[in-house]
């Protein structure tokens, strides 16, 4: 264990010292360039006002080079933990990471540029907060332009994180209902149950109720079985014990959580309530058409009868 941490620790110290290495490097060009530069104007003989220039403006430049220099710095490691250089096991996490990377990166970078811009206008005399209460003004102007996009970008990146859902997932929202084939910053493709591609922009998907069916540990299934009249208390409880027994007779259908209740007299009917879960990883409409004829055999058998409206599935 000892040398395992070892050799990672070297093997991190080596790629800190290459990205290092490779960050400074044109900086550091760029830095002599510079020096060279005022040098030689420190040779001329230049009026004082001129001098001054460009002296804030060699040190606006002093301050972009470094600025420059942590950029490149920053970018190279982040790069290192891009999602090429991990695993790819997990196919889903993979895209998803592939695609929300690029944004932080991109956000990171700009920060840093920002402060050194603002830095660099500062030490030239510039007067910072004019600029900024300048910039305000647009920035507004280009928000309420724009802020359909603001909305779905934050939205996807809302979606990427808190990850209400995954690529692959199948979902409903309001009336759509279908898998997940893409996560972008603007929107989400749906394949519905017609195989067609359903695009939905990311900020209604955070306005509106999503329900993952994926996620659920099986398929809720509610039927009413309407028999009739005449069916006598001895063949009720026989056509409650055989409802009580599917999970045994088709092993898509779990154990827990199953109701078989003689629940009602209606003007037409005597009703059973017979509520069931489909196993999770369970084709949905083969397990019902297996349950449902079972259902029939076994009813058939026993001699019970349903009623002209004989099954309902209210949920």
């Amino acid at each position: 264990m000892w040398h395992t941490t070892k050799r990672t620790t070297e093997k991190r110290a080596k790629f800190l010292d290459k990205t290092f290495v490779s960050a400074i490097k044109n900086p550091i060009f760029s830095g002599v360039v510079l020096l060279v530069i005022w040098f030689v104007m420190g040779q001329l003989q230049i009026e004082q006002q001129v001098l001054d220039l460009i002296k804030s403006t060699f040190d606006a430049l002093v301050v972009l080079n470094i600025t420059w220099f942590f950029a490149r710095f920053t970018s190279t490691l982040i790069e290192e933990d891009t999602p090429e250089n991990r695993s790819k096991t997990n196919r889903r996490r993979f895209r998803i990471d592939a695609i929300l990377f690029p944004v932080i990166k991109r956000a990171i970078l700009i920060v840093i540029w920002l402060i050194g811009i603002i830095m660099a206008l500062h030490n030239m005399g510039i007067s910072v907060v004019t600029l900024l209460s300048t910039l305000g003004i647009g920035g507004i102007a280009f928000a309420l332009a724009a802020q359909d996009t603001i909305k779905n970008i934050f939205g996807g990146i809302t979606i990427l994180t808190d990850k209400p859902f995954r690529i692959g997932d199948t979902i409903k929202i309001d009336s759509v209902e279908g898998s997940v084939v893409d996560i972008g910053l603007r929107s989400t493709r749906i394949l519905n149950y017609d195989k067609r591609i359903v695009t939905i922009p990311n900020y209604k998907l955070m306005d509106s109720f999503v329900l993952n069916i994926s996620s659920e540990n099986g398929r809720r299934i509610v039927m009413e079985l309407n028999l009739m009249h005449n069916t006598s208390a001895e063949k009720m409880e026989e056509a409650i014990s055989i409802l009580r027994d599917i999970p045994n007779r088709i092993p898509e259908v779990s154990e827990k959580d199953l109701v078989a209740s003689f629940t009602d007299y209606t003007d037409s009917s005597l009703q059973i309530t017979f509520i069931y879960f489909i196993k999770r990883k369970a084709d949905v409409y083969e397990t019902r058409t297996k349950v449902n004829l079972e259902i029939l055999r076994a009813f058939q058998q026993i001699g019970v009868s349903f009623t002209p409206s004989a099954c309902r599935f209210p949920l």
